[in-house]
């Protein structure tokens, strides 16, 4: 288990009406990991936020987590 990954699914469980449908999977690359956040269609826009400004926090928390932790990560939003 990642500990990226558990972040970005713990955080995205609690902004959700549905947090049971709220998966993050993990894929590792040779010099970058992108964790895949799934949420259901009718959270999509509370994960995102106004303008992206959560999705925006969202990647600086995991920006500053890889970082400490000596890696490179990116995120990405799926439906």
């Amino acid at each position: 288990m990642s500990e990226l990954r558990d972040l970005i699914e713990y955080i995205g469980k609690s902004l959700v009406d549905l947090p049971e449908d709220v998966k993050a999977n993990e894929i590792i690359g040779e010099q970058t990991t992108v964790i895949e956040l799934k949420v259901d269609k009718s959270d999509l826009g509370k994960v995102i936020g106004k303008q992206g400004r959560t999705a925006r926090a969202l990647r600086t928390i995991l920006n500053a987590a890889s970082t400490k932790l000596k890696k490179r990560s990116v995120l990405e939003i799926i439906e």
